[in-house]
This record gives structure tokens, C-alpha cells and sequence, in this order.
């Protein structure tokens, strides 16, 4: 197919969309270009997700059942296991994870198994427009995927047409969504960007293309790197003035009073999530392959992943203060997703509070309305009820996650100990209030 075809079926919306990976980025992606009038077809490993998007139901918060129902009637949305749906797709998303290794190195696999299953079972990618869109290291389009696309003498631009567009994807947000966002895209060549830029421009407000597939994967790793390091320095900064006998929250609130030149971060237990705990290290990783050291990224790791263990250090003298030592003692964790109003625990910085009481010998339990049950590790617990009972028997209350349905009055007056790691008691008067509450 050539651009002059593909964007004339991209303008009349008679373009087949196929989406790889439908979880919390290809899922909503799928739905806005089915809303948009696309037929979109989604592939996933999970024949559990696929049966559920067939029966119009969602697993993603994001996206409510209500949403996705009307457009899997109309047809205009469907989910398969068998890449081989996607033969007579005109555009491919790919949207798979990107883990690190323990080690701390990127793993491609998903996206590599992607760009192959296109090639071997999805009919290739001649006549097709492929968009990588997972979070990777500068370089992973043109050195993985090309190379793939470009066998048996087929040209980028010609003969099919390759970019790379970052998914800004933030679970639980409503101020922005899909459409408000603005995309960021780069083109293998000039011809791959403008037939990109014409297929988000159909669901999109505002486009931001960019020179090239490496600079639009700079692009995302910068703004997750940008979040990264600010929120490590104000960690550290609620090190410094628990040494100085300062308030941190105090110090924050009374910076981001300066109009101009300073950005709020606040400190917290750690970081989760999706991207920012994992994603400046793809960038440190491709740096050591050309001889440098992302000095920033490392020591705003080491500040980040130390956060848990300073919240733990906080319940230990927290507990001694009231002659009990950890072990033996009966913590209870309210909120365990990585953010407030979501049911997403992964890398929450809550698994590693959990993990270090344990190690300590406290018995743990935890109350999260969003999230039922939490394995991970060796710990395999269930949501508690929270009732005056619970808050009245746990020797220590650790606020890890500050969801906006908690009534802290009601818990700092049931209470006896609380450590607060997210200043959701800021405002409160101490004297309405049973606990001692104990800030970072």
C-alpha cells in the first residue's frame, strides 16, 4: 500500500487498526480510535483479557465497562490471541511492557516477540504503518524493529512506515485524557512521520513531532527522568530536615509559594508505578554503552529505594518510643497501590514496607479499598476492614498510600501510633486527634 492510500483510508477512517498488548496503554488507545470510527482489532498473550474485551468487559480502571460495551456491539473493537488477525491491519500499535532485569537492564523481549510475530504470523509490515510505543532506551526502533520490517529489500517510507510515539499514559488521571494529551512522534523517515502524525491527528489534539524515532524515545525517558530526580532530591531534603529538627512538609509548602523558578515535588515512602522507577534506567543502561555514567539517575535511585527502609526506620523508633520493639508488633498499612485512587501496586514502594516489617518480625496486615488481595514475594495477604477494632489493635498505623476516601479524622481518633509518610494529616488539629502522628 502506498502513503498516498494509506492516508486516504486513515482519512475516511476506513483504515484496520491492530493493537499489540492491551493493557493499561493499548487498552484506552484501542478505545479512542474505536470511538474515533476505526475498526480496531487488539492481540493479546492473555486469553483471559481477550474473552473479557469479546464480553465487553474491562479490567483497566481507565477504560468503564460502560465505555467499551457499545463499541465491541458495534464491531468496531475486538481482541484476539492469534497475531495472524492482524494480516490485513493498515496500522500497528505496539504497546508491551518493557521490565528491567534484575539486573537492571532493559528487557526487550516483548518488543522484539512483537516485531517478529508481525513479520512471521501478522502478514509483515509492507503497505502497513508500525508505531512502537512502549517506554525504551534512544536507538530501540531503528536498531530492533527496522531491521525486522526491512528484510527481503523492503524501505522504510516506501514500502511500509515505522515511528515510535510515547505512550503518556497516567492511570487514574481525569484532567487529561487521551485526547488532551499531547502526542509526541518520530518517523523512521519524513514520509513514516506524516503518515503517523495523520493517525494520531484523527484522535489527538495536539501533535509534537520531533526529528527522529530516537529523539521521541529520548523524549519520554527525559520527562520520567525529570519526575525521577526531582521527587529524589525532595526525598533527600526529608533527610535533611529530619537531621535538622525541621518539618519537610513545612519547607515544601512554603517553597512552592515562589511564583516562578521552583516546582513542587513531595517527599513519600518511595516510588511506583509504571514508568518512573524503571524508565531513567534504560537511559543509564544505553549510557554505559557509550562509556558514560547517568550520575543524576544513580544517586536518585539510591535515594528512592532507600525511601521504604527510612519509613520502616521511622516505625521502629516510633514503637520503641512507646517501649515496644518491632518484632512482635502488629503493623497495619493503609493503602497499598503506588498512588492515591487507583488499584495499581506495581512497584509500590508499600511491597517493600511490607517486606522489611516482616524481615523485622512484625505481623502485617494491610486496608486498601482499591485492592483486594496483595501477593508478592513471600507474603500473601487480604485487605483488612478498617474498623475502630483494627485501628484500635494495630500497635503502629503506617500511611503509605493516601487514598482521597480516608477520613483521617476519624482514623487519628482511633489510633494510638501513626507514621505518616504522606502528610494526609496536614491540617488537622492534634488535639481532636487520639494518635501521636509521626511525619517523615
Amino acid at each position: 500500500m502506498t502513503k498516498t492510500t494509506l492516508l486516504s483510508k486513515i482519512e475516511d477512517r476506513s483504515a484496520l487498526l491492530g493493537v499489540i498488548g492491551m493493557g493499561y496503554v493499548g487498552l484506552p488507545s484501542a478505545v479512542a480510535f474505536a470511538e474515533a470510527g476505526f475498526r480496531v482489532v487488539g492481540v493479546d498473550v492473555d486469553p483471559a483479557k481477550v474473552e473479557a474485551l469479546n464480553r465487553g468487559e474491562s479490567y483497566v480502571e481507565d477504560v468503564p465497562a460502560a465505555q467499551l460495551r457499545p463499541l465491541v456491539a458495534q464491531g468496531l473493537l475486538r481482541a484476539s490471541t492469534e497475531y495472524a488477525d492482524l494480516r490485513t491491519a493498515d496500522a500497528i500499535m505496539i504497546c508491551v511492557p518493557t521490565p528491567l532485569r534484575k539486573t537492571k537492564d532493559p528487557d526487550v523481549s516483548y518488543i522484539i516477540s512483537a516485531a517478529d510475530s508481525i513479520v512471521t504470523q501478522g502478514g509483515g509490515g509492507r503497505g502497513k504503518l508500525i508505531v512502537l510505543e512502549s517506554t525504551t532506551y534512544p536507538g530501540t526502533t531503528e536498531e530492533l524493529i527496522l531491521p525486522r520490517l526491512a528484510e527481503n529489500g523492503a524501505q522504510a517510507g516506501r514500502d511500509f512506515f515505522l515511528a515510535f510515539s510515547p505512550e503518556r499514559i497516567d492511570p487514574g488521571r481525569t484532567d487529561y485524557t487521551f485526547r488532551t494529551t499531547p502526542k509526541v512522534i518520530g518517523g523512521v523517515t519524513a514520509d513514516c512521520l506524516a503518515v503517523a502524525l495523520a493517525l494520531y491527528g484523527a484522535v489527538v489534539d495536539q501533535l509534537a513531532p520531533v526529528s527522529s524515532t530516537a529523539t521521541a524515545e529520548m523524549v519520554k525517558l527525559l520527562e520520567n527522568t525529570f519526575r525521577a530526580v526531582n521527587i529524589g532530591l525532595v526525598n533527600e531534603v526529608a533527610l535533611m530536615c529530619d537531621k535538622l529538627g525541621l518539618n519537610v512538609w513545612e519547607v515544601v509548602e512554603a517553597a512552592a509559594t515562589k511564583p516562578y523558578g521552583f516546582m513542587k515535588f513531595t517527599p513519600g515512602p518511595g516510588l511506583g508505578g509504571h514508568c518512573i522507577p524503571i524508565d531513567p534506567h534504560y537511559l543509564s543502561w544505553k549510557l554505559k554503552t557509550v562509556n558514560y555514567n547517568a550520575r543524576f539517575i544513580e544517586l536518585a535511585a539510591e535515594v528512592n529505594s532507600h525511601m521504604p527502609e527510612y519509613v520502616v526506620g521511622k516505625v521502629t523508633d516510633a514503637l520503641n518510643t512507646e517501649r515496644k520493639a518491632v518484632n512482635g508488633s502488629h503493623i497495619l498499612i493503609l493503602g497499598v497501590a503506588y498512588k492515591p485512587d487507583i488499584s495499581d501496586v506495581r512497584e509500590s514502594p508499600a511491597l517493600d514496607v511490607i517486606h522489611l516489617l516482616q524481615e523485622r518480625g512484625a505481623t502485617v496486615s494491610y486496608h486498601d479499598p482499591y485492592v483486594a488481595d496483595l501477593t508478592h514475594g513471600g507474603f500473601d495477604l487480604r485487605s483488612e476492614a478498617l474498623t475502630d477494632a483494627t485501628l484500635r489493635q494495630a500497635d503502629c498505623v503506617v500511611v503509605v498510600t493516601d487514598h482521597a476516601g480516608y477520613d483521617w479524622k476519624w482514623i487519628g481518633g482511633q489510633a494510638g501510633l501513626i507514621v505518616d509518610s504522606r502528610n494526609a494529616f496536614k491540617g488537622l488539629d492534634p488535639s481532636s486527634l487520639v494518635a501521636r502522628v509521626v511525619g517523615l
